[in-house]
């Protein structure tokens, strides 16, 4: 609704109240259309109350209730933490499970892109040479080695685009037969198979940690770097103690030398033309604010099911951010199966949160509310919006490999880096990232795709955003219109024929292991 230009977005018709579109918010006794007068000043992405709503009377966006007026709330007025109490999350006993039957849509055909073709068939978006740690004791051993590998052996293997070392904090000090330790191992064993790399990675010990080396590719063979001569050329671990070595110098030669064999075979792998179903995207969300679920989040929904449509496969993932939407998402489950399983995944982060004694709200960040998102009802409500309207296949735990194309729920946490370590780790080879506050997130071994939810942001961060959804608020573009942007840019991004913003800057931030288990 609008009068004289002025923009507010009404998601849903039971929806009473609205986010204002102006950059410059709204200032008190400015008139809408139909009359409606501002009661007080609301910034942009914030809520607008359309009609009065008495104390404990529900506040409704996106159609569903995201929480109870603390106080009595004047149209016009701003809605935001300060006057809302938020309510239960939905009881997970009794949800309603595949309940509605599979969209009927036709096949996507025809797309394809240039990617890298790995032995077991899956698919790279990059060609990356990957060193991970089986401690985090070499991690500073690993970032004097990365360093060198690029200034010294990466410019003479033009076809590989980088290489990375995979640090962590895990590995010693640490509980390493409790049950919950299983996330953080599996996690650094499947990240080895992300197929950016190629079957390629190497993998450097200590010597004297609690996860050896070898259970890193406990699936694969295991050739042991020596210090002489004859070295096997196909060596792929490496431990640092090992008593052939007399000086530091020696164990960065001894790295080098492993490297040089692997950039060889990597230097060999080319594009090829791949069909659009070899596409492994993650969907995820950070700095999130308002306009998340009515622009970005959607834009991306839309592209979600124009991948599962040409046979590709999608995640997406946060728990905490997917909580409170459950309901919305376990009638879409294949099967009563698959149902259950996104209900154990949510009753496993309720008692992990139990135990550290925290909820789910302190998942909403400073940032998520100056930007007009209330509670983590409300963030999540407009997080799900990224799954799109396809059916949910399969559901993994943290640190587990996709099993499925279509579109699966992979359980993680909402931090940022957690999530997009966990992503690689099921073997995605593309990542899309909304954001309406923004940030500089990016991954070293995967592409990820930067949306904007506003054009302010996309505006003001125009070197680090790849796409502005804000022009769905704005009316310049539709959710379809920008979905397709966003399928075609997918397609030319995992083709190497466009770099993301963060990529061409150079930016890419650390993994971090999910560790549920005790540290000793």
């Amino acid at each position: 609704m609008c009068n004289n230009d002025i923009r507010i977005i009404r998601v849903h018709p039971d929806d009473n109240v609205a986010i204002v579109v102006e950059a410059d918010g709204l200032d008190e006794g400015q008139v809408l259309d139909g009359g409606l007068v501002v009661n007080g000043r609301v910034p942009q992405g914030h809520k607008l109350a359309l009609a009065d709503i008495d104390i404990d009377e529900p506040v409704i966006r996106y159609g569903e209730v995201i929480g109870t007026a603390a106080i009595r709330i004047s149209q016009g007025e701003h809605v935001n933490e300060s006057n809302l109490h938020m309510p239960t999350p939905p009881a997970l006993e009794d949800l309603p499970l595949a309940t509605r039957p599979a969209p009927a849509v036709k096949p996507l055909e025809g797309y394809t892109f240039e990617g890298f073709r790995n032995a077991d068939g899956s698919v790279g978006t990059k060609n990356v040479l990957g060193i991970t740690t089986s401690v985090q004791c070499v991690a500073g051993t690993i970032d004097h080695v990365v360093q060198r590998i690029k200034r010294e052996l990466l410019p003479r293997f033009s076809n590989v685009d980088d290489v990375v070392g995979l640090n962590h904090s895990y590995g010693c000090g640490v509980a390493i037969n409790a049950p919950a330790a299983v996330v953080p191992i599996r996690t650094l064993k499947n990240i080895a198979l992300n197929p950016n790399f190629g079957n390629e990675v190497m993998v450097i010990g200590l010597g004297c940690e609690k996860l050896q080396p070898s259970t890193l590719l406990e699936d694969r063979p295991v050739k042991v770097y020596e210090n002489t001569e004859a070295a096997d050329p196909d060596a792929n671990v490496l431990s640092l103690q090992d008593d052939s070595f007399h000086g530091f110098g020696e164990m960065v030669d001894g790295i080098l030398a492993m490297a040089e064999r692997h950039l060889e075979r990597l230097n060999r792998r080319r594009r090829e033309t791949c069909p659009a179903s070899e596409l492994r995207v993650g969907m995820q969300c950070g700095g999130s604010d308002a306009f998340s679920g009515v622009t970005a989040n959607p834009a991306v929904g839309f592209a979600t099911d124009l991948i599962v449509r040409a046979g590709g496969s999608v995640m997406f993932s946060e728990v905490t951010e997917v909580r409170d939407a459950i309901h919305l998402l376990t009638p879409r489950a294949i099967d009563e199966q698959v149902g259950q399983a996104l209900i154990e995944q949510m009753v496993w982060y309720d008692d992990y949160l139990a135990q550290g004694q925290a909820d789910r709200s302190a998942n909403t960040s400073p940032g998520n509310k100056k930007g007009g998102l209330s509670n983590i009802v409300e963030k999540a409500l407009g997080s799900v919006i990224k799954s799109g309207n396809s059916s949910i296949v399969d559901v993994i735990g943290p640190g587990e490999r996709l099993r499925k194309r279509g579109l699966t729920f992979a359980a993680t946490p909402a931090s940022d880096f957690i999530c997009g370590t966990l992503q690689a780790a099921a073997g995605m080879n593309l990542q899309v990232f909304t954001t309406g506050r923004g940030t500089p997130y990016n991954l070293p071994m995967t592409p990820v795709i930067k949306v904007s939810s506003n054009s302010t942001l996309g505006q003001r961060w125009h070197d680090l955003i790849d796409l502005d959804a804000g022009r769905i608020a704005t009316g310049e573009a539709s959710i379809e219109d920008v979905g397709w942007e966003l399928f075609h840019l997918i397609l030319e991004v995992a083709s190497g024929r466009q770099q993301v913003a963060a990529d061409r800057l150079g930016i890419h931030n650390d993994l971090v292991l999910f560790n549920p288990a005790p540290v000793t």
